[in-house]
């Protein structure tokens, strides 16, 4: 079952979409935004199934075009992101490239830091920035959308709870984050709004690919029409999303719409490419001492997206424009 919010006020209208991404149809008689239905889901779900093979019989009623620009973020707001790091080669490349050793507690012990929850932006929605200086960045990321959490979940439990899978852009202002991790505090003002695909799919839709926690499928990046990479994001990921999601409710429960990124995915094989320019960068530095691969420009467009094993669009793309403000 694929499901996302066509544009509508803040919250959106929930709308289930076809698999091939074609047709799509209202399911506000069954919940009216996608937040209702997580709050709802054991009483909703089934009628959302039942209305997704209807729309796939082509007897569901007022069936439409699926237009991803009318689309927001599945959830155009939330009650939490909690973004991890789970893939190991990119945060190890980020210390090297500054001369620092990985400590042996990121083995077992995730990074996560909350990221801005209030304000989600569209899959189609432009990357507002107001200084081109900031260092502007994108991190092609998957995320799970998960259901009410109890504090303490064990990682074994944990992945009963996840309800929805979708892409991430974890936007970075990369050169504002040294002197924010510099205080001690983490990410503020270096983390603006992030963007989401335009559907968010169950997991047993994924079929073969979603397996142990994690989504066995490449994650392609363009950037002006140009691949940078296509990071397999089953591979070299060191936390599962169990794991992340264990992780983040060791001390608090989830409230049923949270979010859990899986952080940039990163393959250990260069030949993989990127899903963060800033790990050109850190490539660069290593190899020659110097950067030299810039990050976007105002009116950049980045693309991300993840296919099947026969081609098909999964999740639909985020496409941004970079714009000043």
């Amino acid at each position: 079952m694929k499901l996302g919010s066509q544009k509508h006020g803040r919250d959106g209208w929930l709308m289930v979409v076809s698999n091939d991404l074609k047709t799509c149809a209202a399911a506000t008689d069954i919940a009216p935004t996608l937040q209702d239905a997580m709050d709802r889901w054991d009483e909703c779900s089934g009628d959302l199934r039942a209305l997704a093979q209807a729309l796939e019989e082509g007897t569901a009623p007022d069936i439409e075009p699926f237009d991803p620009v009318s689309f927001e973020s599945p959830l155009p707001r939330a009650y939490q992101i909690a973004d991890g790091s789970a893939y190991l080669n990119h945060v190890e490349l980020v210390r090297r490239a500054r001369g620092a050793e990985m400590p042996p507690e990121f083995l077992h012990d995730p990074l996560m830091y909350q990221a801005v929850s209030d304000t989600i932006l569209g899959p189609r929605d432009p990357i507002a920035v107001r200084d081109i200086a900031y260092g502007i960045d994108f991190e092609a990321e998957v995320a799970v959308i998960v259901g009410d959490v109890p504090m303490g979940v064990s990682a074994e439990d944990a992945g009963s709870y996840i309800r929805l899978v979708m892409l991430m852009n974890d936007v970075s202002l990369r050169n504002l984050i040294p002197a924010e991790l510099a205080k001690g505090f983490g990410f503020f003002q270096s983390k603006p709004p992030s963007a989401f695909s335009p559907v968010a799919v169950t997991p047993n839709a994924l079929g073969s690919a979603w397996k142990d926690g994690k989504l066995h499928l490449p994650l392609i990046s363009h950037i002006n029409g140009v691949e940078v990479g296509r990071p397999n994001a089953g591979v070299d990921m060191q936390f599962n999303f169990p794991q992340l999601i264990a992780h983040a409710a060791k001390t608090r429960p989830l409230m049923a719409g949270a979010i859990i990124g899986s952080g940039t995915v990163s393959n250990r094989d260069p030949s993989s490419g990127i899903a963060c320019i800033a790990e050109t960068r850190m490539i660069e530095k290593i190899e020659t001492g110097t950067m030299t691969t810039p990050f976007l420009s105002f009116g950049d467009v980045v693309r991300i997206e993840m296919r099947d094993d026969a081609g098909n669009d999964i999740f639909g793309a985020i496409e941004q424009q970079v714009m000043q403000l």
